[in-house]
C-alpha cells in the first residue's frame, strides 16, 4: 500500500509533461505559420522562376520592368536601371 501512495505523492513525472505540452504547442504554431506563408513564398518562387526564365543575358538583361504579384491585393513593381550606352 505504501508504495501506491509514493506513487501518488511522486511529482517527478509533472515537469515532463509540461515540456510534452509545451512543445506540442510549438509545433502547432509553427504549422500554423507554415500554412499561412507558404501560399506567399510559392507565389514570389514562381515569379522569379518566370523572370529567371525570360531573361536573356546576351542582350540586355536590365532593360524590362518587372511586376511581382504576391497574394491579395500586394503588388511590388520593380524598375531596373538602364544599361549606359557611352
Amino acid at each position: 500500500m505504501t508504495m501506491i501512495q509514493n506513487f501518488a505523492k511522486s511529482e517527478s513525472g509533472a515537469v515532463t509533461v509540461d515540456w510534452v505540452v509545451l512543445t506540442a504547442a510549438l509545433v502547432g504554431l509553427g504549422l500554423a505559420v507554415m500554412a499561412v506563408v507558404s501560399g506567399g513564398v510559392e507565389n514570389l518562387s514562381n515569379d522569379i522562376g518566370q523572370s529567371l526564365a525570360n531573361a536573356n543575358p546576351e542582350t540586355d538583361p536590365f532593360s524590362t520592368n518587372y511586376t511581382f504579384t504576391g497574394t491579395g491585393d500586394q503588388t511590388i513593381s520593380a524598375t531596373a536601371p538602364t544599361a549606359s550606352t557611352d
